[in-house]
């Protein structure tokens, strides 16, 4: 496989790890002020803005352990 087709796909992965991010960002429950930086960290600085997303962004909620 040549090189270029390698940095084509690591593209498209990151397109696609991209637009999830910002679709998570916009039905998450935050305000919108949170939202928008979130939104202009993620495609200002796409990698760094992911990975800071993924690092502090907002946590789902996990479900609570039954005690029985």
């Amino acid at each position: 496989m040549q090189l270029e087709y390698i940095w084509i796909i690591l593209a498209v992965v990151l397109l696609v790890l991209e637009l999830w991010a910002i679709n998570v960002v916009l039905r998450s429950t935050g305000g919108w002020e949170t939202k928008g930086l979130w939104l202009i960290i993620l495609i200002f600085v796409p990698l760094f803005g992911l990975i800071a997303w993924a690092m502090f962004g907002p946590k789902r909620e996990m479900p609570e352990v039954r005690k029985n």
